[in-house]
Formats: structure tokens, C-alpha cells, sequence
């Protein structure tokens, strides 16, 4: 299911209710056997789900599974997320066993003399798996009312603010970044040009301009065009960069009718026409028999290679067969010989020759693709083959100005996490009972220690759920996030990290280079982290009644959007897997014997054998 942002966002945006859950709407090869096989299947299963809402069961189930030293951290985290799955119509009763299960943990921390800041930093138990889904199901609300703006904006200036300079299809690397690692250190030299791109949903539509360098290659060249033309529609909706050519024929027919003489018909093409070929068509591309090769190394084209001025109509054409291509095109061949024929004819003293890349021959195997820098990762590298670099000042001077830039965005969304009230919009409640429950945690244990009590709740919430949120926007929105990207978000995550921690960093020349980035700013950050927390512990604390209601409308609302018959024959694959050691467990212990757990658990499994 997907839900709509508002729409004062610059965009459509698509929230996927479930985007930290593993799929669950694939039915189980078992499920398309025959209707009695189907019937016993389905009988188990109903079985083992009511055993599974016996919080004695669940509890006995989760730590047999913990104590087996098979039952891998993957393992961990996928039962977590199936058990939430499967009891998304109970979160009252799942609440109850979270809480429950993380009492357990941090009694289990501190008898191991673990240090207590460590507690829920890791994920190394199906308590803080849980822990995260949790907040996941009950923080979906804010994400998508307030949360959600800030955080795509931040993507969406990003993006914007890295593809304003030129940005290496290979290395990844940028002119405009938050990432020393991902930072062009070379002068790339480039010019911004104007492409007229014809709508390919709508021929007889405008134009639509979009902005490109020309030192961008055709792929970037279309992911450009793609954004610009499919602008507020979802990413998985809209084709793709290797689904489509990128056609320049009305630029090559402009330049013949301008060198024709003043009486000669001069050339059109209609859109249809285009989509037909019924001209010469010159499809560009990142590699053709016009790349050029220098030894062992080749370039991948760019406009600037095809020669392409400010002002050209393209568009954007669904890929033919290969005999469009000009790599092997002999429509090409003789249409362009036939052209020149004319120019020359015209007495013009540029021919089309002169405007075509020279074509070099293609080398044997073992090319190495290179784009704005050359990446010496090889053998043959030599101390400054790379070219002249910039002095440290200098680029970090660079990070600092995109820093600038991108200041009011990461503000914003920080603003909008670390407030208790934020446009009109209350806390959400999961947010004071969790924080309320550590709180009560802290006290039966005895720790007073500020730092330790306000380390529990940077690990269970800000580096728990929402720094996974803000390095993986695709997790929430229907978008695409390329490396340069990632990147910059990495960075705006680890302040946020930085921004929750009570240590204090000690900057000095050889600290890293996003730390010295918001030097300045982490300070300011770390204190809305501080009255945020104290203005929680003051807010009055939620009635059991209250957050009962609360439980029950959260799991009405997405009670139909998962598939709990599938998540509990995931779940049920762990039985197959231990199931001796969870009907030992089951039978050595007191309450479970009591409930008649064993033999309950022995029914849903016969059940299921009539299946096999």
C-alpha cells in the first residue's frame, strides 16, 4: 500500500507502509498444492498463530530460537519482523511482548557487566529488531505527516545541488559534495546547456527544457531527461535510462537545412516521424564505434564528444532493434555520406565530417572505462597519475560551500525530529511510552547516571530508526538513490549520530572530514537532542487506557495490509528447523506444562505432516 504526501511537497511522493519489513505477499509453494493439502496447511498454521498470541509460548519460542548457535543475526532479524507482521492485528499484545523481552535484555546486560551505554545499540537480539519495527509501524503516522517533507526535500536538494556540476559515471565521484571521499579533486571544465526534449507521452505537447553539462554522459543525459519529463511520478512507474535512445535527429536535420542553399525545401520532422525513423537518425550512446580509446583506456561519450550545442531537440525513444544503432547502422553510413555529398555541393565551408567524432577502432578485451578522472586502481599506477590535486584547503573549502548550501534542508528535518510539537502536529505516543518504559527501566535498576539513561534512548529511537530513515530515503519514498547521493546523506546521518551522543569529539587536523564539517553545528544540534528528551519526561505520562486505544486504532488501520497467514508459515519454517529443542523447552517448563504448550504445538505439526 502507498499513501500519498501532501501536496505542498515539490513532488508526488510514495510512502510504502511496510518499506522495513520483509515481503510477505508471496504465498508459499505449499499454498498451491491441492484444496485438501491447501485446508491442512492453512489448519497448522491457524494452530500455531493462536499459540503464537500465548505470550508464554512466544516468549519460550524466541529464546530457544536465541540460544542456538545456528540461529544467525539474519535469523534474528527476519523472526522479528515476522512476528510483527504476524501479530499486526495484536499490537497491544505485541507491545506487551517487546516489553517484556527488553526488560529481559537489559537485565541480561547488566549481570554480563556490559557497559550500559551499549544497551540497544546492536542488533543482536529479536528484542531490538522488534523494537524497530515497532517504532516502524507506529511512527508511519508522523512520517508521512510532518517527518516525511523535510526528509525528501533533503533528498531532492541534494540530488539537485550534485547534478548542478559535473558528476563521474564510473567512480561516482562530484564536483558538489558532502563526501571528501566522494569529491572530484581535478578541474573538470564543463558548460550547462539547454535541451528541448519532445514529451514521449505526449508529441504534440511543449517541449519540455531540461538542464545537462556537457560533460555528462548519455545515460546521465536521459536520467535527466527521464526526471524531467516523468517529474511526480514514482520511480518504479517510469521507464528507464536503459529502456531508451536518446535521438538527436532534428539537431542533425536543423544543421543540413542551414547549410542547404536559401531555395532548397528545408527538412522537418514531426514526432511521429521521429518514433517511426522515417529520417536519419543519429541514437547517442555511452560506448559506439565513435568512443575514443587512448592505449588501454576508453572514454565514455558525452555530449560534449557528439558535439552538442546549447538549444538541441532530443527525445527520448523507446530502444529499437540493434540495426538502429549507429554502431552497426548502414542507414547511418549512407545517409550521412549522402548528406555530406549535399553540404558540399552547398560550397559550405564546414562539412559534417568535421562535426562527427572520429571513429577509432575497438581494441582487444581489457579496456578500462574511464569517465572525468581516471581511476588508477591498477598495477601500472604511479604516484601522480591522477593529475595536479587540489591542496586539502581547498576542497574542504568546496564541502563547506555545498555544505551551505544544503544548511537550511538538514536543519529543517533535525528541527522536525527533535520537536515535541511540530506544526500543529502532537508527539507520537509510542515515542513517550517507550521513552517513559526505559525511564521505569533505569529507575528499578538503580541508574541515575544522566549520559547512560540518555544513551538508551539515542540507541532505542534516533540511531535505531530514524539515521536507517535518513540514509535510505528509498526505503520511504518511490525514488531512486545513486552513490554520490548515498554518500551525502551518509554524512547528514553520522552528524545526526554525532548530534544524539553525549561524548564529547575532540577536532584536530587529522579528524575526519565530514566531523570537521559540522564542527560548529553539532553543538546547537546536540542541544535540541537535550530539550527534546526533557520536554518528553515532562509531558504527562499515558494511561494504560490511553495507549490501549491507541494499540487497537493502529492495528485497524493496517490490519489488511499484510499477509499474517505467509508470515506465520516463515515463521513456522523455525519450528521445522528446532523443532526437538522448542518441545524440550516447551516440556521442562512449569507454565508450559500447565497450558499444555507442548501438545498443542505437537497438533499443529502433525496437522502440517498430512500436507507433506
Amino acid at each position: 500500500m502507498y499513501a500519498l504526501m501532501p501536496q505542498d511537497c515539490a513532488n508526488l511522493i510514495c510512502i510504502p507502509s511496510d518499506f522495513s519489513l520483509p515481503s510477505c505477499s508471496r504465498p508459499s509453494p505449499s499454498f498451491a498444492l491441492s484444496l485438501q493439502v491447501q485446508a491442512n496447511v492453512e489448519k497448522s498454521l491457524t494452530l500455531f498463530g493462536q499459540l503464537l498470541n500465548k505470550k508464554h509460548f512466544l516468549l519460550t519460542f524466541i529464546r530457544t530460537l536465541e540460544a542456538q548457535r545456528s540461529f544467525s543475526m539474519r535469523d534474528r532479524g527476519n523472526v522479528a519482523s515476522l512476528i510483527m507482521t504476524a501479530l499486526q492485528g495484536e499490537m497491544e499484545y505485541a507491545t506487551g511482548v517487546l516489553k517484556q523481552l527488553l526488560s529481559d535484555l537489559i537485565e541480561k546486560n547488566l549481570e554480563s557487566k556490559n557497559h550500559p551505554k551499549l544497551l540497544l545499540r546492536r542488533t543482536e537480539s529479536v528484542a531490538e529488531k522488534m523494537l524497530t519495527n515497532w517504532f516502524t509501524f507506529l511512527l508511519y503516522k508522523f512520517l508521512k505527516e510532518c517527518a516525511g517533507e523535510p526528509l525528501f526535500m533533503l533528498y531532492c536538494a541534494i540530488k539537485q545541488q550534485m547534478e548542478k556540476g559535473p558528476i563521474d559515471a564510473i567512480t561516482g565521484e562530484a564536483r558538489y559534495s558532502l563526501s571528501e571521499d566522494k569529491l572530484i579533486r581535478q578541474q573538470i571544465d564543463y558548460k550547462m546547456l539547454t535541451l528541448n526534449c519532445v514529451n514521449p507521452e505526449n508529441e504534440n505537447a511543449p517541449e519540455i527544457p531540461v538542464k545537462v553539462l556537457n560533460c555528462d554522459t548519455i545515460t546521465q543525459v536521459k536520467e535527466k531527461l527521464l526526471d524531467a519529463v516523468y517529474k511526480g511520478v514514482p520511480y518504479s512507474q517510469r521507464p528507464k535510462a536503459g529502456d531508451m535512445d536518446l535521438d538527436l535527429a532534428p539537431l542533425l536535420c536543423l544543421a543540413l537545412s542551414s547549410k542547404l542553399p536559401a531555395n532548397h525545401e528545408p527538412f522537418s520532422l514531426t514526432g511521429t516521424e521521429w518514433r517511426q525513423g522515417r529520417m536519419a537518425r543519429i541514437i547517442l550512446q555511452d560506448e559506439d564505434v565513435t568512443t575514443k580509446i587512448d592505449n588501454d583506456w576508453k572514454r565514455l561519450n558525452t555530449l560534449a564528444h557528439y558535439q552538442v550545442t546549447d538549444g538541441s531537440s532530443v527525445a527520448l525513444v523507446p530502444k529499437q532493434n540493434s540495426a538502429y544503432n549507429i554502431s552497426n547502422s548502414s542507414t547511418f553510413t549512407k545517409s550521412l555520406s549522402r548528406y555530406e555529398s549535399m553540404l558540399r555541393t552547398a560550397s559550405s565551408p564546414d562539412s559534417l565530417r568535421s562535426r562527427t567524432p572520429m571513429i577509432t577502432p575497438d581494441l582487444e578485451s581489457g579496456t578500462k572505462l574511464w569517465h572525468l578522472v581516471k581511476n588508477h586502481d591498477h598495477m601500472d599506477q604511479r604516484e601522480g597519475d591522477r593529475g595536479s590535486k587540489m591542496v586539502s584547503e581547498i576542497y574542504l573549502t568546496r564541502l563547506l560551500a555545498t555544505k551551505g548550501t544544503l544548511q537550511k534542508f538538514v536543519d529543517d528535518l533535525f528541527e522536525t525530529i527533535f520537536s515535541t510539537a511540530h506544526r500543529g502536529s502532537a508527539l507520537p505516543l509510542a515515542i513517550k511510552y517507550m521513552f517513559d518504559f526505559l525511564d521505569e527501566q533505569a529507575d528499578k535498576h538503580q541508574i541515575n547516571d544522566y549520559d547512560v539513561r540518555h544513551t538508551w534512548k539515542s540507541n532505542c529511537l534516533p540511531l535505531r530508526f530514524w539515521v536507517n530513515v535518513i540514509k535510505n530515503p528509498q526505503f520511504v519514498f518511490d525514488i531512486h538513490k545513486n552513490s554520490i547521493t548515498d554518500a551525502c546523506l551518509s554524512v547528514v546521518a553520522q552528524t545526526f549520530m554525532d548530534s544524539c551522543s553525549t561524548s564529547e569529539h575532540k577536532l584536530g587536523k587529522d579528524s575526519p572530514s565530514n566531523k570537521l564539517l559540522y564542527a560548529k553545528d553539532i553543538p546547537n544540534y546536540k542541544s535540541w537532542v537535550e530539550r527534546y528528551y526533557a520536554d518528553i519526561a515532562k509531558m504527562p505520562a499515558i494511561s494504560d487506557q490511553d495507549m490501549s486505544a491507541y494499540l487497537a486504532e493502529q492495528s485497524r488501520l493496517h490490519l489488511s495490509q499484510f499477509n499474517s497467514m505467509s508470515a506465520l508459515h516463515e515463521i513456522y519454517s523455525y519450528i521445522t528447523k528446532y523443532k526437538d529443542e522448542i518441545l524440550a523447552a516447551l516440556e521442562k517448563d512449569e507454565q508450559a506444562r500447565r497450558q499444555r504448550l507442548r501438545s498443542k504445538l505437537e497438533q499443529a505439526i502433525d496437522t502440517m505432516a498430512l500436507s507433506s
